[in-house]
């Protein structure tokens, strides 16, 4: 009987061939891992909602002081990019968590906080920003394009009364910031951080013991009139910040703070001090 010479090798051929697919998967892992380590972004690249520009670090330090960001805090970063932001909210002894959608950033933030040693406080999330909740943060912070800050500002405006929300640069529409800097120093482009304060919502009429309050809110500021009797007063000045509420009848400043469905403050005139109180009608 001839005995086919291929046959006979088929044994060490099926063995050769697995030992090469080995080696090829092998060499295919180490170099996808190498590729993966030594991923650098580039400024001006692709991305899902805009391209990536990186934050300077001396505009980082500047948005987490005007938010006065402490270890109590818990910070979210809206496109974390490298993680700059959220590492550096760490280094102040925050909580802070990053959502990037590109996979490859989300890992080079891991390493950057590994390199910073503060893998205890921080973490990150591939995620779109849109389908993400962020509502437990004290402070959010982000360097997005106006058009796409509008777009989650119902979701912030729905945040809990005072997070402070700090952009590098761009708005929020005509959502008027509560405050902003410039960082002239060691920083040439986008170097504006703007400040909001997310208010509590006030609108609607308040009961006081001698009269009537009637609060119109648009975002921190605040109209309407105060009736006492069959008199109605404009008011003026008025303001929110956070659970704070402040504004001015006649010549009576007054100050507030909410408490659930009520405010309860201190009035100043010449004729001296009072405390007040309004409760939610509607």
């Amino acid at each position: 009987m001839t005995t086919n010479r291929r046959e006979l090798l088929r044994p060490l051929l099926a063995a050769a061939a697995v030992s090469c697919g080995l080696a090829l998967v092998a060499a295919a892992s180490l170099s996808q891992a190498q590729t993966t380590t030594d991923y650098q972004p580039s400024v001006g690249q692709d991305g899902k909602d805009v391209v990536w520009v990186p934050t300077s670090d001396t505009v980082v330090a500047a948005m987490l002081d005007l938010a006065n960001v402490t270890a109590s805090d818990y910070l979210i970063d809206l496109g974390s990019g490298d993680g700059r932001t959220v590492i550096a909210a760490a280094k102040r002894g925050a909580k802070a968590l990053g959502i990037e959608y590109n996979p490859d950033m989300v890992e080079l933030s891991k390493r950057n906080a590994a390199k910073a040693e503060v893998t205890d406080r921080v973490s990150f999330i591939k995620a779109d920003l849109f389908a993400t909740d962020f509502s437990k943060a004290t402070v959010l912070t982000m360097f997005l394009l106006p058009d796409i800050n509008v777009r989650l500002r119902p979701k912030i405006l729905d945040m809990k009364p005072g997070v402070r929300v700090v952009s590098n640069t761009f708005d929020m529409g005509d959502w008027t910031p509560d405050k902003r800097v410039e960082v002239p120093d060691g920083c040439s482009n986008y170097c504006d951080p703007l400040l909001w304060i997310v208010p509590a919502k006030l609108q609607g009429r308040w009961k006081m013991p001698n009269g009537e309050l009637t609060l119109k809110q648009t975002y921190q500021m605040l109209s309407g009139t105060m009736k006492v009797g069959n008199t109605s007063t404009a008011i003026k000045d008025g303001k929110i910040t956070g659970e704070q509420v402040a504004f001015s009848v006649g010549n009576t400043a007054y100050t507030g703070q909410v408490q659930g469905n009520a405010i309860e403050g201190v009035s100043k005139s010449a004729a001296g001090e009072a405390k007040w109180r309004a409760t939610r009608v509607n």
